[in-house]
């Protein structure tokens, strides 16, 4: 059983959609229960924002082995036999990389602040709804005495 759901995992969400249809299509219990699983293992849902999810980080490892096996590992960053050009790339390719990971960093920023603004508007609203007892103030809110 763990097998096919490694296997599975390899071909990606396609494949769990696939099974799930098949599922229903021969035991609609069963697709039942694989679409439960698929939501309750966390296939189904989003993984986050930027995160790399469960099918492709599984592709990358599965990628960097091949490449390990085909002896291609580094091939793209194998010396040109010109120092200078070398040096070059590299400082270009650790500078492209630095310039990554700052983007990421501020996309991530810029989704919390849309989330905590998205927040602060709810809450806004709620404390603002007026109650069953007739008092604009929601409970836990601050009551202001002047």
């Amino acid at each position: 059983m763990t097998e096919m759901v490694a296997r599975l995992d390899d071909w990606g969400r396609p494949a769990w959609i696939a099974v799930m249809v098949l599922g229903f299509v021969v035991f609609w219990p069963a697709g039942l229960a694989i679409l439960g699983y698929m939501i309750w293992s966390g296939r189904m849902g989003c993984r986050g924002y930027g995160s790399r999810n469960r099918w492709e980080q599984r592709f990358a490892e599965k990628f960097e082995r091949k490449m390990d096996r085909w002896g291609m590992r580094g091939a793209a960053y194998a010396s040109s036999g010109n120092a200078a050009f070398d040096e070059y790339r590299d400082a270009t390719l650790k500078r492209l990389e630095d310039e990554q990971r700052e983007f990421r960093d501020f996309l991530e920023r810029l989704r919390a602040a849309k989330d905590r603004a998205e927040f602060d508007q709810f809450m806004t609203e709620r404390r603002a709804r007026p109650d069953e007892g007739g008092s604009a103030a929601g409970p836990g809110a601050p009551t202001t005495t002047g």
